[in-house]
């Protein structure tokens, strides 16, 4: 992969987890394991679990910095035990800080997808990967003789990596810790979860997430609002809303679904036009996501009765709340949501066109608003 081609554990338009010093909106997590780390109850195994984009990696990587440049208390028995840590913080120009930075820290190993014989990234981590870990833990202990290890994504093995894992879970070496980040915990084998202890992360609130923001780089629109409900609580989702225009895209979307049950059909075809255009194969896979977020939010303002607050886009509530007045239509909602995520997926399966896709999935939206009246 290129210098510029993000790597499997790493956000598009993101900074590397590695490279993020700070985490937000996620103290509890960092508290329950400091906790465990000053009470000597350090666990081998950690599951960091949560929707994509709140921070696991970025703590998978803190908590592997805090533990290869945190001396172990006995080393310090000359001079007395020194006070337990406050904070997972490490100071940016420690030396073992410097190496994780450099990719150089001998004392840490990650574990992502990795590249096939004909140089394109596989779709799933295979055992030889995790093998690789047995000559990592034969080289000689670092300072403290510590040892960590991060996978990202746990989920994304395969059956035989998955036990080959396990079988390091199982009989653990010595001082060493396990970080396994996973989106989707139940796709997990049962016994790799019942051996981890679980580290929950949640989704950010509005401050927490423009704080995160910042620290990405990223240009913050002027009001985060409708960034923050889009977003769902996730600073990579965030990054990928806003690098992609995902922002914009919604707004149009609401603003089409606003003419309906008649339907602005120019505008229609104009946002199928914009998907279609060379070039726009991530801005497709968005306005598909975006119109499942949409029908989602649909369906979930019948159901409640109330509009979903804040809003994901300038007179969002109004608008949905008109289209779906109750739970008997929020269900009609739900079950053509689920029509269209299928054919929109099998369209691209086929290779569909793409501006024919998205106005097969707006037409489909429009009958079923004109069933509503």
């Amino acid at each position: 992969m290129s210098d510029d081609t993000p790597t499997p554990d790493q956000a598009p338009g993101a900074p590397h987890p590695r490279e993020t010093l700070r985490l937000f909106g996620q103290d509890a997590a960092e508290q329950t394991f400091l906790t465990a780390y000053t009470s000597e109850r350090l666990h081998h195994g950690w599951l960091l679990t949560g929707p994509r984009g709140v921070g696991k990696a970025t703590l998978a990587w803190r908590i592997a910095r805090f533990l290869l440049a945190t001396p172990p208390v006995e080393d310090d028995g000359l001079f007395g035990a020194p006070p337990p840590p406050e904070s997972l913080d490490i100071d940016p120009e420690h030396p073992v800080a410097n190496r994780i930075l450099a990719g150089a820290e001998p004392g840490l190993a990650a574990i992502t997808r990795s590249l096939n014989d004909q140089g394109r990234l596989r779709n799933e981590i295979v055992v030889d990967d995790i093998r690789k870990l047995g000559k990592f833990f034969g080289l000689s202990s670092t300072d403290g003789g510590r040892r960590v290890v991060i996978v990202d994504a746990a989920d994304e093995m395969n059956v035989s990596a998955a036990n080959a894992l396990l079988k390091m879970l199982e009989e653990p070496p010595a001082r060493t810790t396990l970080l396994l980040i996973s989106h989707q915990p139940s796709r997990l084998l049962p016994t790799i979860r019942s051996r981890c202890r679980t580290l929950r992360l949640s989704p950010l609130g509005p401050k927490d997430m423009e704080a995160a923001l910042m620290q990405t780089g990223a240009e913050i629109p002027a009001s985060t609002d409708h960034l923050a409900a889009l977003a769902a609580g996730s600073v990579g989702d965030a990054v990928r809303l806003i690098n992609l225009g995902g922002l914009e895209i919604y707004a149009e979307l609401i603003a089409i679904l606003g003419t309906l049950p008649r339907m602005d059909r120019q505008r229609a075809l104009a946002l199928a036009e914009a998907a279609a255009q060379r070039g726009a194969a991530e801005r497709f896979e968005l306005l598909l996501t975006l119109i499942d977020v949409a029908l989602s939010r649909l369906a979930m303002t019948g159901a409640t009765g109330a509009p979903l607050l804040p809003e994901a886009a300038l007179n969002e509530a109004e608008t949905l709340a008109r289209l779906s007045p109750s739970p008997h239509q929020a269900r009609k909602w739900a079950e053509v949501a689920a029509m269209i995520t299928a054919r929109a997926r099998h369209g691209q399966a086929v290779n569909l066109d793409p501006a024919a896709l998205v106005l097969d999935t707006v037409f489909k939206i429009q009958e079923t608003a004109g069933q509503s009246r």
